[in-house]
């Protein structure tokens, strides 16, 4: 151990007192960090972070991706600073709502409407409402192969805390494998006239084979379902126009989040005007509850998304953020190579979404070979439960993290050899979000 974490340590038992969980969002759980080595942030500029303890950090992952510029982009900070000062919540909509709506429209032109909510989960929740609205159907069928949707009853009812969530709840959510359409027809079959949608990310780890998305679209409406992609972690990462801009293929709704705000509280669901003027004023079906939120239209964050969806388009940032992955995902190749434990220490995703993959002698997955590997990385310097850039990363920042992952991997090598990583991981392992039981 180089470094001290005394006060991280000590603001981590102050915030598992009085805070469930030590954090507001699993993920960032101190018992996804190695152990007493979970930095509690102090403040961040651009890539990089420093915590409590006064350690400074190069970051990835950034807010759970969420922070695609950099932290204080200076444009971003300068929109939500000129909303603040004017009004952020009135009782009538401001005219605010009108032009971030049409911002976002003209950069996802594969949608034609959409409503503005303040986190991920409550738009995921409201399109798989419309859905069921729309076809009168009570089933979800969800990609049994994707982390997560929402917080909601019908996701949470399919992991392993599903407690306080009744069984007849579940009964509602089905899943279905991507990149399988048979499969996924077999599923429709089965349960044939009762599937309202199915729900999934366009793209994770691994690119959609071709015509999948084309063939589950089709499939979906052969079966009187709608197709909603969840593109909180796609949408302006992937490019500009989400992931159904990418690959060419318009889902009936879809929701964005995260990237969008740049760590301000902004999400949205959009989709096709039949569909969305359910939740509004103008249409003669049975009136959907869609979305009402106080907070959601706050004029700060629209503007922080508006200034976002600009910087995008005038800086190029989704081909930057593609660049700075490509030459991490080189160099961490290169050193974990020259290692010998290119099989072992894994680098996967798309380029501007990177995540790392850490494998035991029998090429498992193994948290304890994670936990030594973010040990190494914190001890160097570089934070992050993923390799996902940001487009503040400047070539240093990367070669230094490269270095970092170049000294962990001769440790890991170590272990290896020693057939046991327990001797470099500093005390108990990271531990997986979805678990029944502490």
């Amino acid at each position: 151990m180089t470094k001290s974490f005394e006060k991280s340590v000590q603001a981590n038992k102050r915030l598992q007192d009085l805070i469930p969980g030590g954090a507001h969002t699993y993920a960032k759980g101190e018992d996804q960090y190695p152990f007493e080595m979970a930095p509690v942030i102090d403040h961040g500029a651009g890539a990089h972070v420093w915590d409590v303890d006064g350690h400074e950090y190069i970051e990835y992952g950034s807010g759970l991706r969420a922070v695609s510029l950099g932290h204080a982009h200076p444009k971003v900070v300068e929109a939500v600073q000129r909303e603040i000062g004017r009004g952020s919540n009135f009782v009538r909509p401001s005219i605010v709502e009108l032009a971030a709506a049409e911002r976002f429209l003209a950069s996802v032109p594969t949608a034609e409407m959409v409503k503005f909510a303040k986190n991920g989960s409550d738009a995921t929740t409201a399109a798989v409402k419309l859905a069921r609205a729309v076809t009168g159907r009570p089933l979800i069928a969800l990609c049994s192969d994707h982390a997560f949707f929402s917080i909601d009853d019908w996701f949470i009812t399919r992991t392993p805390m599903s407690a306080g969530i009744p069984d007849e709840i579940g009964e509602l959510t089905v899943g279905f494998p991507y990149g399988d359409l048979a499969a996924t027809e077999e599923v429709l079959r089965r349960h044939e006239g009762r599937i309202a949608c199915l729900i999934l990310e366009a793209a994770t780890q691994h690119e959609p084979p071709a015509g999948y998305l084309e063939g589950l679209r089709d499939l979906a409406h052969r079966y009187g379902a709608l197709l909603i992609f969840d593109e909180m972690i796609t949408g302006f990462r992937f490019s500009e126009a989400g992931a159904q801009g990418l690959y060419g293929v318009a889902p009936d709704l879809s929701t964005f989040g995260k990237a969008l705000g740049n760590g301000f509280a902004v999400s949205a669901l959009a989709g096709k005007r039949e569909f969305m003027e359910r939740g509004g004023l103008r249409d003669s079906h049975e009136r959907v509850f869609l979305l009402s939120t106080t907070h959601g239209a706050e004029t700060h964050a629209l503007a922080a998304a508006v200034a976002v969806m600009d910087v995008y388009a005038e800086e190029g940032v989704a081909a930057r953020l593609h660049e700075r992955g490509e030459r991490l995902a080189k160099g961490v190749r290169e050193v974990a190579a020259a290692a010998g434990v290119q099989d072992h220490v894994l680098v996967r995703g798309r380029a501007s979404n990177l995540v790392f993959a850490t494998l035991d002698e029998n090429l498992e997955p193994s948290q304890p070979y994670r936990t030594l590997f973010l040990r190494e990385l914190l001890l160097g310097g570089v934070i992050g439960p993923s390799f996902v850039v940001s487009a503040a990363l400047t070539d240093e920042d990367i070669d230094r993290t490269v270095a970092v992952v170049a000294g962990a991997c001769e440790v890991y090598r170590a272990a290896l050899d020693a057939g046991d990583p327990r001797g470099w991981t500093g005390g108990r392992p990271v531990k997986p979000v979805f678990r029944r039981y502490v």
